[in-house]
């Protein structure tokens, strides 16, 4: 392994002790009551490096948005450019998935402590549902780039990701059972299955 390998390996080692014991601090005394001070000590660091990986304690909280998002993105740039713009964007779901997929049982554990946290607090709902709408309008940028429109411009392109992201709201949210890691994936699984039957070949290829 390069030198440039190990140092970015040792970085993101960093940043889940930092995640970890954030959410754990977060669960146990609360989300307002827990300060960057104390999730520094917790992994016996500064304020100043902690802030070298996270601007605040939301960009913690809404870490799984930041990850998935940069999964969409990179996928989606990697497509063929002649694809139709929605099958892109189930790709892009399912590499999210294939991740999700792919997880430790202590990713598994991380990524269920986040749903606890932002299922118990309001102010974070609401964080993670601008976080959300952060997410489409790159989206769209992206999708009216690849059809050669307007972002400001073309309603289709906003309503070819809304159609996508909400097939992934679905998929992640309705209706609960037992809320594993292992009932999220069947559920956005079938949840994308269920928008690819629904909608007829070429809607998103108007002008």
């Amino acid at each position: 392994m390069t030198a440039v390998g190990l140092r970015e390996r040792k970085k993101e080692k960093t940043r889940l002790a930092i995640l970890d014991a954030a959410l754990d601090l977060f669960l146990e005394q609360g989300y307002e009551s827990t300060t960057v001070e104390q999730i520094a000590g917790a992994v016996e660091i500064s304020p100043r490096t902690f802030f070298r990986y996270f601007t605040n304690k939301d960009h913690l909280a809404l870490w799984f948005h930041e990850h998935g998002e940069e999964i969409m993105l990179e996928t989606l740039e990697s497509r063929p450019r002649d694809e139709p713009p929605f099958t892109s964007l189930m790709h892009a779901l399912r590499a999210v998935l294939l991740d999700v997929q792919g997880s430790t049982p202590v990713d598994a554990a991380r990524f269920l402590k986040l749903r606890r946290l932002l299922d118990g607090n309001p102010y974070l709902i609401g964080r993670s549902v601008a976080r959300g709408a952060e997410t489409e309008r790159r989206l769209a940028e992206l999708i009216a780039a690849r059809r050669g429109v307007d972002p400001d411009e073309d309603q289709l392109s906003h309503l070819i990701v809304a159609f996508a992201m909400s097939t992934m709201r679905v998929g992640f949210e309705c209706p609960r059972r037992d809320g594993t890691l292992p009932e999220v994936t069947e559920r956005m699984t079938e949840s994308i299955e269920l928008a690819e039957r629904s909608l007829l070949p070429g809607w998103d290829l108007q002008r």
